[in-house]
């Protein structure tokens, strides 16, 4: 077993070779053709090599070829730990070999990714933060046990159309038994070595998989495809599938989830620690620096960020002040919070009109996109509620892709437990940063690129598409929206809470922090609601670093476009803007910006 981890990782270096995007003089036509050709099929064959491994990625792409199949081996072993390792280094040998001189702008962006990708690959291997996390592979937030439940409740990805489709739906989920048997000996270990996650968390988790210990298969969240069986289903296929599922959540699923529920209640939980940091565990400190590189495409400490999401925070609460004397509230912000948080004007009566209520936004919204956009997805998105047994430790909202072809809409979820936590004036806001023109739109484009290699397609970057989400807010002044000085404060209450996300994620995993501490700072400068604080704050000792891409990516992208107005004036187009954010894939802040100071070289002449 790799110990690395114990020993401090290697700092991650975010070398982009983005000054060889220009082309060399020397290089003959011919050759640059032939490279090119070279690097499409290798892609290709990565792409092909790389959906094998990971069957459910291929799913959820819309390609269903691999439906039935849970992987040769599962995420958790080390046979797929030594596979994956193996696929990058091949594939980063083959591609050193290729000489990249010469390449066009976009082929030499492909090759600049693709090896920053496999580079990143390879130094989580050898640095043992890939076993780090493996180590403790369930939490409230998101773990396989709940994608699981989301997959086979027919909610996302999984299809349900043919008899075929629930045969492979069975054949797929057989392989979470073994998942669950690799998850307690992976937790084992972690207790063994001191790498447990913190108790507050497994007490979240704890409920829901206690929510698919049922008494009959019928109360099952896994039942509702046999509820929704298409009608043109014969008779015989109908009392087949029916009884096959009844046996399979009976006598497979629930036994499963008893197995890992109890081995957590009665063995793991009296193992976990008080602590909330990722600096309290052995490793944990370069992992969590290691993960602020990752997740921000930067070389950011975690101090700076810290002091980055404290300036961001008073700027916007400055802000938030003007709004409450516009609507004329005589008190000071912490009695405007409280009158936010309990007046019922501000909230919905039950939870079908917050679902409808978004629903009908996504109508007002659409039509006025043409104003900023004119590049939009070919698909569209529904709204839907998040599934009751994961709700209360969910965000406020999230969006699940959906396929490129647009068969399967992407999903807007809206969170409707606890509805007195789920203010009505962040509507506008937060289904810009969900929905259109925010993941919906930059997911859905990106997806569609059909001239993109399949990784940039739908691989990515979280500093880059969150930091869309959050800039996509921005836009409702210029969109028409945020009239209504409420639903502008609601924009501004969402935009500190990201300020904050710098402030205590840091804070707890590299500043000695406690949960309290955290809670503490999001109430003080906000009216984030005791339901929402905690759930945030939880998410982010659950995944370390990941809430810092928002704020980092949106600042990014509101930086670039300020030069370009500064340096284009009269110019400057905000439809070709976004365009170029948006038409070249997901990428790293530090390529993205090279590729916007090229195009406004290229106007500025």
């Amino acid at each position: 077993m790799n110990r690395a981890f114990f020993l401090g990782g290697m700092a991650l270096t975010l070398l982009f070779a983005v000054a060889g995007c220009q082309q060399a003089s020397n290089t003959s036509e011919e050759a640059v053709v032939d490279a090119a050709a070279q690097l499409e099929q290798l892609y290709a064959e990565y792409d092909a090599e790389y959906l094998a491994l990971n069957p459910l990625s291929a799913t959820f792409r819309g390609d269903n070829r691999f439906n039935d199949q849970w992987g040769p081996y599962d995420r958790l072993s080390d046979e797929y730990a030594a596979a994956a390792y193996d696929l990058s280094q091949r594939y980063l040998a083959r591609l050193i070999a290729i000489d990249p001189s010469g390449l066009g702008v976009q082929d030499r962006l492909n090759y600049d990714i693709f090896q920053l990708d496999r580079e990143n690959a390879i130094e989580r291997h050898d640095q043992g933060f890939d076993e780090f996390e493996s180590l403790a592979p369930v939490s409230q937030f998101f773990s396989t046990p709940n994608f699981l439940v989301m997959l086979g409740s027919g909610a996302t990805a999984q299809p349900f159309k043919t008899p075929q489709d629930y045969d492979n739906w069975i054949a797929r989920s057989s392989g979470f038994v073994g998942h669950v048997d690799l998850s307690i000996s992976k937790m084992r270990e972690g207790v063994e070595l001191g790498v447990v996650r913190p108790r507050i968390l497994m007490e979240k988790a704890l409920p829901q998989l206690a929510a698919q210990l049922v008494a009959t298969p019928e109360e099952s969240d896994f039942w509702a495809p046999v509820a929704n069986m298409p009608e043109t289903f014969s008779d015989v296929d109908r009392k087949r599938i029916t009884a096959e599922y009844r046996e399979h959540i009976a006598d497979v699923l629930v036994p499963a989830y008893t197995r890992l529920h109890d081995y957590i209640k009665d063995e793991y939980l009296q193992n976990t620690r008080d602590s909330i940091g990722q600096d309290d565990v052995p490793g944990g400190a370069d992992y969590y620096a290691f993960k602020v590189r990752e997740s921000t495409t930067t070389n950011y400490t975690p101090e700076e960020i810290h002091e980055i999401g404290k300036r961001e925070a008073a700027r916007i609460y400055a802000e938030m002040e003007k709004v409450r004397d516009v609507v004329g509230f005589e008190g000071d912000m912490q009695s405007f919070f409280e009158y936010l948080r309990t007046d019922p004007r501000f909230y919905f009566d039950n939870e079908q009109a917050l679902v409808d209520a978004y629903d009908e936004l996504r109508i007002t919204i659409d039509p006025l996109l043409d104003a900023l956009f004119d590049v939009k997805p070919k698909s569209n998105y529904v709204v839907r509620a998040i599934e009751a047994f994961r709700a209360k430790s969910m965000a406020a909202a999230m969006y699940f892709g959906g396929t490129p072809d647009g068969s399967r809409p992407g999903i807007f979820y809206i969170n409707t437990y606890d509805l007195p936590s789920r203010p009505n004036y962040m509507m506008e806001a937060l289904s810009l940063h969900e929905a259109s023109p925010g993941h919906h739109f930059q997911i859905s484009i990106k997806q569609e690129l059909e001239g993109l290699p399949p990784f940039r397609r739908f691989g990515g970057y979280t500093a880059y598409s969150e930091g869309w989400g959050l800039y996509a807010e921005s836009l409702g002044k210029e969109l028409g929206l945020y009239t209504d000085p409420m639903q502008y404060f609601g924009a501004l209450y969402m935009d500190i809470w990201r300020a904050n996300r710098l402030v205590v994620d840091t804070g707890m995993h590299a500043l000695g922090w406690t949960r309290q501490d955290a809670i503490d700072w999001m109430k003080g400068n906000s009216p984030i609601t005791d339901v929402d604080v905690v759930a945030e704050v939880e998410r982010y000792i659950a995944i370390p670093s990941q809430a810092l891409s928002y704020k980092i990516g949106q600042l990014k992208i509101r930086e670039l476009r300020t030069r370009a107005e500064a340096v284009l004036g009269d110019k400057f187009d905000v439809k070709e803007f976004h365009n170029q954010v948006l038409t070249t894939g997901a990428l790293p802040l530090v390529v993205l910006e090279a590729k916007i100071d090229r195009w406004i070289a290229s106007q500025s002449t």
